[in-house]
């Protein structure tokens, strides 16, 4: 959960510093990392390999932690959403506007506290 917290703050501070590509790249990590965080504190199922890839960490967190009502729909949506800002930025090099990565970085900071509070 540390890492999710210095991702999370760091995001803010690329955001407040004009970078809003690297603001979503480190709000992304602060939530993935948050979430990796959640499935191992629940005890949940999760194959240690399944867990390593994106793709697999959001599909066991779905199915684990939102799908089960432990965690509510619009968090399991937020992450999904980051994602897809984090793979525009740091893939297809299209810009990202200043309201969508602030938009990343608010969503960010509530999705780390909520994990923190789930342990």
């Amino acid at each position: 959960m540390a890492k999710a917290i210095r991702a999370a703050a760091s995001a803010k501070v690329l955001l407040d510093t004009g970078d809003p590509e690297g603001a979503c790249n480190r709000a992304y990590y602060a939530m993935f990392d948050a979430a990796r965080a959640a499935l191992l504190a629940s005890n949940a199922p999760v194959e240690p390999e399944i867990a390593k890839t994106h793709s697999g960490l959001i599909s066991a967190f779905s199915l684990h932690l939102v799908k089960t009502g432990r965690v509510p729909v619009a968090l399991g949506k937020a992450l999904n959403k980051a994602e897809e800002l984090r793979l525009i930025a740091d893939y297809r090099g299209d810009p990202i506007e200043k309201e969508d990565a602030a938009w990343a970085v608010s969503q960010a900071q509530a999705f780390v506290q909520a994990m923190q509070a789930r342990q």
